[in-house]
């Protein structure tokens, strides 16, 4: 095998996230290739070679897994939003049960692992999409939409979308339409130059109520007035609650806040969950799948157990969600979340929610964590995608709590994590998957962790 051969070969699993194993005649590595699915043969070019492994680039889909049907969105493949869109989605569970499985049986004797849990919906199931503006080629019509897969220029139209619903699809493709027939220039990731960037979209499962964001430069006439005209005379389903101009004149391609003009209506809209309700604004942070959130949470409350009089720290809280959940008979809920605008609407939605003993402080737990100045009975975990800071988790492993509850959002994070308190006295009791992503290759990980008994 040498770089930057052509080969050829049969996907045998996949292991998480995305990486499909391939086993080839003769060779003693094995080969990752990206974005494939069990039962496929692909061509690949090989672009790394390693010790045990070499990766490759998917160039073909030569024959199609047995166990693939026809995909309901004609971007599948181009698109680089969804992976498992042409799986039944029974087929997608079967591997990410047995990837987070294999995963967890890899750092823990016996992870008591319970399987996986489905979403409730499998289709327009999201609550918030970002979308991009840009070319389908270069120098090509205006696009809006997802990156091509593999591709940090390409915009690729998905006014088919599967994963968000029709008010989603009607307001994508009004705001292309608005904008192709004005001389407005999108934002060019590498010459810094033009307007359009993003259109951010959030909606209410539960409310049904909208939030709509246009997020540009600073440079050039936007038709503000115009464009939000446009979006009130669709006929939609839900109900728009507010459109939003934000601007943003950094160069990452990553949205940001500098600055946000309201058109029309409020700057939020509420969602509700397990008889709760949040007021969620466009940059905070809240789960993209709110049926399937209810699933995840009234896991982790499960999980939880007892709470009656105790003092539960929420660290990595967002805005609050969880730590609303079991506050309404612990004594004392205390959440830590570095996103300011994050702590300000947990603070809010607490009030809203009736709930006077939730407390919630910003800034990184790495250092806020030396500043709360009492004990916790029990802490629940969320962190980001990266996992826990090492030296945090050292300073949550030295409050010396009986239980743990880590919720993740990327099981490989939780793994390393794991074997870290194991290593300092703890163990796994109970651990789920939680399907909160479905057609794409995320899933939601539940684990409760107790300190064994000296």
């Amino acid at each position: 095998m040498k770089k930057g051969q052509v080969l050829e070969g049969m996907i045998a699993k996949v292991d998480f996230p995305n990486k499909g194993k391939i086993y080839l005649e003769g060779e003693e590595r094995y080969v990752l290739v990206k974005n494939a699915i069990p039962g496929q043969k692909v061509r690949f070019s090989v672009n790394k070679i390693r010790k045990e492994r070499a990766e490759g680039r998917l160039l073909e889909t030569l024959e199609k897994s047995p166990l693939e049907v026809e995909s309901p969105c004609p971007e599948f493949g181009s698109c680089g939003g969804c992976t498992y869109l042409s799986l039944p989605y029974e087929e997608q569970l079967k591997i990410k049960e047995k990837q987070v499985r294999d995963l967890l049986e890899g750092v823990v004797e016996e992870p008591h692992f319970e399987g996986i849990k489905g979403s409730p919906e499998q289709f327009g199931y999201r609550n918030k999409m970002e979308f991009t503006f840009g070319d389908e080629y270069k120098d090509g019509p205006l696009s809006l939409g997802m990156h091509k897969r593999g591709s940090f220029h390409d915009i690729v139209n998905v006014g088919n979308c599967q994963i968000v619903d029709e008010d989603y699809r009607k307001i994508l493709t009004a705001t292309l339409a608005f904008y192709q027939e004005l001389p407005i220039t999108y934002y060019h990731r590498m010459k810094h130059t033009g307007t359009l960037r993003h259109l951010l979209v959030r909606k209410g499962q539960k409310t049904g109520e909208i939030l709509v964001d246009l997020i540009t430069t600073s440079e050039g006439d936007i038709h503000a007035e115009e464009w939000k005209d446009a979006l009130l005379s669709l006929e939609l389903k839900g109900t728009i609650k507010g459109i939003l101009h934000t601007f943003n004149d950094g160069v990452a391609d990553t949205i940001k806040d500098e600055g946000t003009e309201i058109l029309y209506g409020e700057d939020y809209f509420f969602e509700e969950l397990l008889g709760l309700t949040f007021k969620i604004s466009p940059f905070s942070f809240f789960q993209t799948n709110s049926l399937g959130a209810e699933v995840l949470y009234e896991t982790a409350r499960e999980f939880i157990g007892d709470t009656k009089d105790k003092v539960i720290f929420d660290l990595y809280s967002g805005t609050g969600t969880i730590a609303q959940m079991v506050a309404p008979v612990a004594s004392r809920v205390v959440g830590v979340e570095i996103v300011e605008e994050a702590v300000k609407a947990a603070g809010e939605n607490a009030k809203l929610n009736g709930l006077d003993n939730c407390y919630f402080h910003a800034g990184d737990v790495l250092k806020v964590i030396d500043d709360l100045q009492e004990v916790p009975d029990l802490i629940v975990l969320d962190p980001p995608r990266d996992g826990i800071h090492p030296k945090a988790l050292e300073k949550i492993i030295a409050f010396g709590v009986d239980t743990l509850v880590y919720i993740s959002c990327k099981p490989t994070s939780l793994v390393r994590d794991l074997e870290v308190l194991q290593a300092r006295g703890y163990e796994v009791k109970r651990s789920v998957a939680i399907d909160q992503f479905p057609n794409t290759v995320h899933c939601e990980c539940i684990v409760l962790i107790t300190r064994v008994a000296k």
